[in-house]
């Protein structure tokens, strides 16, 4: 099984949920989890900037093999730049787009 969690909100408490949800999938016992995906967008794009409170956790994360994305269009919306994220954070043109073609790749989609 594969899944696709959408991390859009700015909610602090949503957006450790999402990252709590991803570790999860990782640490499942039966091996039924094959791929995990994170895609951020709008204000979600705070939980993965380097040097905030989750940096930690995100890069944790990226070394368990969890593939994160994120938008374009969000870090120009928001006058960001790739090297302002942590580091390994694919980018990705439109966020919605890439859940869209994860969806249609047999990803189960999980937003908090």
């Amino acid at each position: 099984m594969q899944t696709v969690v959408h991390l859009l909100s700015g909610d602090e408490s949503e957006q450790e949920t999402s990252l709590a949800i991803a570790q999860n999938l990782l640490d499942d016992e039966t091996g039924s989890i094959d791929d995990v995906a994170i895609v951020v967008q709008a204000a979600g794009i705070n939980a993965v900037k380097a040097g905030e409170d989750n940096e930690e956790q995100v890069r944790e994360l990226l070394d368990s093999g969890v593939s994160m994305k994120a938008c374009r269009n969000t870090l120009d919306m928001m006058d960001l730049a790739e090297s302002d994220l942590v580091e390994g954070i694919e980018t990705v043109p439109e966020g919605a787009v890439e859940v869209t073609r994860l969806q249609t790749e047999g990803y189960a989609y999980v937003r908090p």
